[in-house]
């Protein structure tokens, strides 16, 4: 048995069945951890859901930004962009099951050594209050009144968490921290907007880190597997794994063996232009 961590597929399901083919990967022998963002700009995003949630107990998934964009989009919040490629999901026939199996995947998964999540962890956090908010965020997502918790998702503010925090705006931080963040201060204000909020480490907004450096953060000790960044690109630290290294853009997609930390990269052709990182 064998378990593969891989990075963000983002509706490219020819290029997750080719790399699946390459490692030999069977469902009733391994497991694969997908770090979301299953879905959107690439172009088969409603074969990826209907594969991942196929595979069923084989696969653990986190929720990334853009799922929950789809989420969203399915009771009609959230900002529709010209890039999406939500359309044939939206259409679908299925399409109430597979956006309900979506609700129902945390943001946060912990298991043995490792801590799975799309983005990152705000550095007030350790793994146990981290896992704590995923499942306050999960319950919210599942609840009966879960639509009036989509109307409320939206915005980046707070930009910071206090655990005072009540109601949307503590679900609001735990999901923009978990699924959107990249930069933040060295006091956890999370930035979004500023110029170089989406490029490479070195070249962030003023005044802020990626998340992982920031001293102090409290799940610095912990192995972290994330995806979100392609501009930071695959990266492998003695607490860190970061898979996004851009599939979607005509990079490679990533995949990490837990047990001995072996890399398999697939070279993707590109489905659209890179993301302007200003």
């Amino acid at each position: 048995m064998a378990t593969y961590a891989i990075g963000d597929i983002q509706g490219c399901h020819a290029e997750l069945t080719r790399l699946l083919d390459y490692l030999g990967f069977s469902r009733s022998r391994d497991r694969l951890w997908l770090v979301g963002d299953l879905v959107n700009r690439g172009p088969d995003s409603l074969a990826v859901l209907r594969f991942v949630r196929g595979l069923g107990e084989s696969a653990i998934t986190v929720l990334g930004n853009h799922d929950l964009h789809l989420v969203m989009q399915s009771e009609g919040h959230g900002k529709v962009s010209r890039e999406d490629t939500l359309a044939e999901v939206l259409a679908a026939p299925d399409r109430d099951e597979l956006i309900a199996w979506l609700r129902g995947l945390p943001l946060f998964h912990v298991e043995d050594e490792y801590a799975m999540v799309h983005a990152g962890l705000l550095p007030q956090w350790d793994i146990a209050q981290a896992m704590a908010l995923s499942d306050e965020a999960n319950a919210a997502l599942v609840a009966s009144n879960y639509r009036d918790f989509l109307a409320n998702m939206w915005g980046s503010e707070p930009d910071t968490w206090r655990d005072d925090l009540a109601g949307w705006d503590r679900l609001r931080v735990v999901v923009n921290a978990m699924t959107r963040l990249r930069f933040c201060t060295p006091e956890g204000a999370m930035e979004f907007r500023a110029p170089g909020a989406k490029g490479p480490p070195d070249r962030g907004p003023a005044g802020c880190l990626p998340w992982f450096e920031v001293p102090g953060r409290r799940s610095a000790g912990d192995m972290v597997i994330c995806g979100h960044w392609s501009a930071l690109g695959f990266r492998r630290e003695k607490n860190l794994l970061a898979l996004d290294s851009g599939c979607l853009w005509g990079g490679c997609l990533t995949a990490v063996r837990l047990e001995d930390r072996r890399v398999f990269q697939l070279p993707c052709s590109r489905q659209v232009e890179p993301e302007g990182w200003e």
